[in-house]
């Protein structure tokens, strides 16, 4: 397991629960991707770096275990790191907390692929983010 990273916090509103009463499984999923983008930004995926080489990035699996369910005033942490970095594809781990108890309460691992949104393939990370990447999964 890579070390992980405080990626997002929240809180579980009345708003993202369903008629069980519960957190419905789009939040865990939306929470997850918020988490995404901070992950990312930590090796240098950022909008800036995004919108300036037309770069992107695309989900291409995701696999979620719901763990714990989570209520209305439940506090949530997400923590993240990175499973492997290679040359075109990243895959990355979350894990949601029940910050009051520490519970975890979902996990997921997804994979993604570093894409140009001109020609929409597949293509390289800059040598940089390949490496930060690499070290944080601890290679």
């Amino acid at each position: 397991m890579p070390e992980l990273i405080l990626t997002a916090r929240g809180v579980v509103r009345p708003s993202h629960c369903d008629h069980m009463g519960h957190m419905n499984v789009m939040w865990y999923t939306a929470r997850f991707d918020e988490a995404t983008w901070h992950l990312f930004h930590q090796i240098g995926i950022t909008p800036s770096y995004m919108r300036k080489n037309q770069r992107g990035m695309a989900g291409v699996q995701q696999d979620t275990t719901y763990k714990q369910e989570l209520f209305p005033g439940d506090l949530i942490t997400v923590w993240s790191g990175i499973l492997e970095m290679r040359d075109k594809v990243i895959r990355f781990y979350h894990e949601m907390r029940n910050e009051e108890t520490q519970a975890v309460a979902a996990t997921t691992t997804l994979t993604a692929v570093h894409l140009n949104r001109e020609t929409r393939k597949s293509c390289p990370f800059p040598s940089e983010i390949l490496e930060r990447g690499k070290r944080m999964a601890g290679g």
